[in-house]
């Protein structure tokens, strides 16, 4: 089962905390529901996706969900009207930091199942905040949708950009400013 860790920061983006674990639901996207509502509530200005790459920084099947994730993510916030840009992130060793610190903590193995993706997404949030102000800029890739074309045209424009479509693993959501 995929779940989603959900974490948000402060509105001054200094401090990620975690906010709850989500379970996938491919058939309604309950969970991606979920996020978009905590960003509306929040008044999120990002959401960062973590992207899972192999230490060689190769993509395998759980970027491509990523990928994925974050394209239906980005339909659901402009549906509900939410101008919410959404960037991936490397996620790589979030989960297995995660856990090391959680059994650091004194917590079970056991019990790690039920925290690890809020941590994982603290993790993936801090990382971001923590490179947007060393840089002075917005960090990640940014997760666009393709927009319809009209029937009967000769396709895209000179002028217009390339659509870029991303997805997430076991899915760790965030973003910076109150999601």
């Amino acid at each position: 089962m995929v779940r989603v860790g959900l974490a948000v920061c402060d509105p001054d983006g200094i401090l990620a905390t975690p906010v709850k674990t989500l379970s996938r639901d491919l058939k309604k996207n309950s969970d991606v529901k979920v996020v978009v509502k905590e960003a509306a509530a929040r008044g999120a200005v990002q959401i960062f996706v973590g992207l899972p790459r192999t230490m060689k920084g190769e993509e395998k099947a759980s970027a491509e969900m990523a990928r994925s994730y974050a394209s239906v993510l980005v339909s659901f916030l402009a549906d509900a009207e939410l101008d919410v840009p959404v960037f991936l992130i490397d996620e790589r060793l979030t989960t297995v930091s995660a856990h090391q610190a959680l059994h650091q903590a004194g917590m079970s193995s056991r019990e790690h199942r039920k925290v690890v993706d809020q941590v994982a997404a603290v993790e993936i949030l801090q990382h971001a905040i923590d490179m947007q102000k060393a840089r002075n800029a917005t960090v990640g890739q940014a997760v666009r949708t393709i927009e319809p074309r009209v029937v009967g045209t000769a396709g895209a424009s000179e002028h217009e950009e390339d659509p870029t479509i991303f997805t997430q693993n076991a899915v760790s959501e965030e973003s910076s400013q109150a999601l």
